[in-house]
């Protein structure tokens, strides 16, 4: 169900949500453009608009053409430093703290939710505040070598064995993290509701997720400007900016 009026969507969604027990929601790049981070798909202005990415993030790309890696991650790395949470991400925090909202499970790698006050986040493609070595398996946080690495554009290298450092996020040609990805699908089935933001539902096998929640009888709703596989089994569509239609939605539960 598709509604006119933010008012009115932001009332139906609270409704729904104040009958819930299990509210649980999956995050995707949507939910973070405002606060000024690019999406990956988005036909013109998308980061996959101007790289192949198998070129430039995927597992043998880091390995073999580490210099071409780096480079095409530094501005996102930029980007992603200065950004703060929005409202939509300060509303979901705000919905963790009244015991309302269960799990967030994302997609994305910037760590926003956290920023926001989030605590049971589950990172299914990895996030960008850690580093990892493939050599000696030491990890490091990036605030450790974020200034060289963006002012004087050195490759990040580990302490212990000099290797480079990989960054915490799932590349191309790597298998999501077991025990996370256990995580988001049990915490998907447990849920009576789940709520996709920002998502258009088309990375799979995240995308897949509600399913999961649609098989236990949950209710769906969909906050996104684009279409998805799963509109047609929606309780209700919000094609609304996430940043203005979670406060509403925060003001009608109060």
């Amino acid at each position: 169900m598709t509604t006119h009026s933010i008012q009115e969507a932001a009332q139906q969604a609270a409704a729904l949500i104040s009958k819930s027990n299990w509210m649980v929601v999956l995050t995707g790049a949507g939910i973070s453009t405002p606060s000024g981070i690019p999406d990956f798909r988005s036909p013109t202005t998308g980061l996959w608009s101007r790289n192949n990415p198998m070129e430039v993030a995927s597992l043998s790309a880091f390995r073999y053409r580490p210099e071409a890696f780096f480079n095409w991650l530094r501005p996102l790395a930029r980007e992603m430093t200065k950004a703060q949470p929005n409202p939509a991400h300060l509303a979901l925090a705000q919905l963790e703290e009244k015991g309302i909202l269960k799990a967030i499970i994302t997609q994305n790698i910037d760590g926003l939710h956290q920023k926001a006050g989030s605590k049971k986040v589950y990172e299914v493609h990895g996030s960008m505040q850690k580093l990892d070595c493939l050599s000696c398996q030491q990890n490091y946080p990036l605030d450790d070598f974020i200034e060289p690495f963006l002012l004087q554009e050195e490759l990040p290298r580990c302490p212990n064995c000099r290797a480079i450092l990989k960054p915490g996020i799932v590349l191309f040609e790597e298998l999501l993290p077991l025990e996370v990805w256990q995580q988001a699908e049990h915490q998907s089935a447990k849920a009576d509701l789940f709520v996709v933001v920002g998502s258009a539902l088309e990375v799979t096998p995240a995308a897949h997720l509600p399913l999961y929640a649609l098989d236990q009888g949950a209710n769906l709703i969909i906050n996104t400007y684009s279409t998805t596989y799963l509109d047609s089994q929606a309780d209700l569509l919000l094609p609304f900016d996430v940043a203005k239609i979670w406060p509403e939605i925060i003001t009608r539960l109060n």
